[in-house]
């Protein structure tokens, strides 16, 4: 059984991704935005991490494998958000990784993940897509093709990242250098992509950036430390009920439409968060 603190710091987490995926999609520009948050966070990354341990070196292929996985995830997202609204954007990105990572973490790093944990991963699986079917939108195949691409980026990257947490004996400091490694790579990309534009930009938003890019920080922060208190699948399904946070979000801040059939998604999803908390 997941803690309640921990289960709260989980739903604050996802609050906090949905928020700042809010951001990028409600943005002119998703490249920059994205590029800007991305470097906030290195920033803050940059200043905090003389102060924190160095994560054990078992880990840093962890790191260096997850940083190139986070920039072709986040490259991704911005062709997302380019074509599909976000409420059905994001569950369908969100949506289709968590099954995969209890599938895998069940058999690749043998976790024993108990039979109400697994109806739980299932049930807000079935949620999050029941909410992308009866989402409304422009559903052009390139888009499509992109987010379910991204899904399994993610999957990918929050086995290799709730492993290398475990493995670094620090998740703060893991996540620090992985937003360093992560912003620095989006800074150099989107620079040479954007040249005079981005340093525009970033002198216009740079308070956002900052802010923006403490809440990934944080938000991811807090899921890899979880990941080092409970199984990886079950903290990576719970994390997605994101997607209730998008939903409110998409429809109050986006103006985006959304009708009774995602609002019975939004209960089944939170049917699921709570058979987590009480496996």
């Amino acid at each position: 059984m997941i803690d309640w603190p921990v289960f709260a710091l989980i739903l604050f987490a996802a609050s906090l991704h949905a928020s700042w995926n809010a951001f990028l999609k409600g943005s002119g520009d998703t490249l920059l935005s994205t590029t800007l948050v991305m470097g906030g966070a290195a920033l803050i990354a940059l200043v905090a991490l003389p102060f924190l341990p160095v994560p054990a070196r078992a880990s840093w292929p962890y790191l260096a494998v997850s940083a190139l996985l986070q920039v072709g995830y986040l490259g991704l997202l911005v062709r997302v958000y380019r074509t599909i609204d976000m409420s059905l954007a994001y569950p369908l990105m969100r949506g289709c990784a968590p099954l995969a990572v209890a599938l895998v973490s069940h058999f690749w790093l043998g976790e024993a993940v108990p039979v109400l944990a697994w109806v739980g991963v299932g049930t807000i699986c079935l949620g999050i897509l029941a909410m992308a079917a009866g989402a409304r939108g422009s559903l052009k195949p390139a888009g499509l093709a992109a987010a379910l691409t991204n899904a399994s980026i993610i999957a990918a990257y929050t086995l290799i990242d709730g492993t290398g947490a475990r493995a670094s004996g620090t998740p703060a400091a893991y996540t620090l250098w992985l937003s360093l490694l992560t912003g620095l790579a989006m800074i150099v990309w989107t620079f040479r992509a954007r040249g005079p534009a981005a340093f525009g930009y970033v002198r216009k938003n740079w308070p956002i950036g900052l802010f923006g890019g403490l809440g990934t920080i944080v938000s991811y922060t807090i899921a890899l430390w979880a990941m080092t208190m409970a199984p990886i699948a079950m903290v990576a399904a719970l994390r997605e009920t994101s997607i209730l946070f998008a939903t409110a979000i998409s429809a109050l801040v986006l103006r985006e439409r959304v009708g009774p059939a995602r609002i019975a998604a939004a209960v089944i999803i939170a049917c699921g968060a709570m058979l987590l908390r009480l496996a």
